[in-house]
């Protein structure tokens, strides 16, 4: 925490806001309104941050606001203030004109964890919702990179300039979701026109939302040697008195020092693995388990209705088939069925080779971070080579 003195009084600067998993679902309204209901999922990431700063874009009239708990589904308190209050409580770069709404935490961040929220708000906006001809228009630069726009009941898909599912709403509007993989806000513009009723209830396919899913995973490898790499696996638990999570062990692989804690209270939980039978009777609903099949089983309290959980669960394994030296060259290969993996090589090895498109970045230690984002929903199959790097 930075600390700035003024003459003989010391002042503790608030930490900068962090946040992470952000989603955000615009519903259109009524064309002739220009207003879209906005549902926007966040994770405070700031250690001990009892707020969160969410911006108002300039140009948009907000209304009908909310902010709810993820976690326990519980209303939070919240309060429109200007940029002065928001640089003062951890965003520095806060213009005095600036508005923000500042939702109060239910509690602190916890260390290593998160607050999830959930803030519900109306925008009214004719630049970036609009009718052309018998078309609505809905043009709007987003910077955040899980989006879904669902239109107004009736209407059809025209035109979409950012690559996108389709997908029918239970009630009958279309709804159009992508992962943003490119490194700066998506120029979407997408039109539609009034067509109708298109149906409602269950379609006759079975699709899930790409860009919804909540599942992170980072693998961070050790030296090439032994063949190992420690995992760390982030998942929200949303289904209504589930209380376990069974991680079933690649063929192949061994698994060592599972651990695991709910991320919104920092609590740790309860491990135990097993194998066949045994693995079986623990976890009766579980798919895929064979008499020689290692399964980890993660336990938290069962979620309650209205509520959600989110896990992290560690592990580490050993895999000498897909983690290898070969000669003085390392070689990963693993495929990735999760939308968001992040490969981190070890320490003192330079990349040479990736087989499918990644961001790399480098972590503060030195070490080279490769982060994959699927939006498609088949898996990629990666490769990825490192070579040590000389020393100088």
């Amino acid at each position: 925490m930075k600390r700035i003195v003024l003459g003989l009084l010391l002042i503790a600067a608030a930490p900068e806001q962090r946040e992470t998993d952000a989603y955000t679902r615009y519903e259109l309204l009524a064309p002739a309104t220009h207003s879209f209901r906005i549902l926007y999922d966040i994770t405070a990431t700031t250690p001990g941050a009892t707020a969160y700063f969410n911006p108002i874009r300039p140009g948009s009239i907000a209304r009908d606001e909310s902010v709810r708990d993820a976690a326990t589904g519980k209303p939070l308190k919240f309060a429109e203030v200007g940029g002065d209050v928001a640089r003062a409580e951890g965003l520095p770069r806060a213009k005095s004109e600036d508005k923000y709404i500042r939702v109060a935490l239910a509690q602190p961040v916890p260390a290593g964890g998160g607050a999830r929220i959930v803030i519900d708000k109306t925008y009214e906006d004719a630049a970036s919702y609009r009718t052309e001809g018998d078309e609505i228009v809905f043009d709007r630069s987003l910077g955040i990179k899980r989006n879904a726009v669902v239109l107004p009941p009736g209407y059809e898909l025209t035109a979409c300039n950012v690559p996108s599912q389709v997908l029918q709403e239970p009630d009958g509007r279309i709804k159009i979701s992508f992962w943003n993989a490119a490194p700066g806000s998506a120029p979407l513009v997408l039109r539609a026109r009034r067509v109708g009723p298109l149906g409602t209830g269950a379609t006759s396919v079975k699709l899930d939302e790409r860009a919804r899913q909540t599942r992170n995973i980072v693998y961070d490898l050790q030296q090439p040697e032994t063949h190992s790499f420690a995992l760390t696996h982030d998942y929200t638990e949303t289904r209504p008195g589930v209380a376990t999570y069974v991680n079933i062990v690649r063929a192949g692989s061994t698994v060592a020092n599972p651990s695991a804690r709910d991320l919104d209270t920092g609590a740790a939980l309860a491990t135990e693995t097993l194998r066949g039978a045994a693995a079986r009777f623990a976890a009766p609903d579980a798919k895929g388990i064979e008499d020689t099949t290692e399964a980890v089983i993660f336990r938290f309290a069962p979620v309650a209705a209205g509520q959600t959980r989110r896990i992290r669960i560690a592990e580490t394994y050993t895999d000498a088939e897909r983690y290898r030296l070969v000669g003085d060259e390392l070689v990963w290969h693993r495929s990735f069925g999760r939308p968001d993996n992040i490969v981190v090589l070890p320490a003192g090895w330079a990349l040479t080779n990736s087989s499918v498109p990644a961001v790399v970045t480098m972590t503060p230690g030195g070490r080279v971070s490769l982060r994959f984002v699927n939006p498609r929903t088949d898996e990629i199959d990666v490769i990825v080579t490192a070579r040590r790097r000389p020393k100088v």
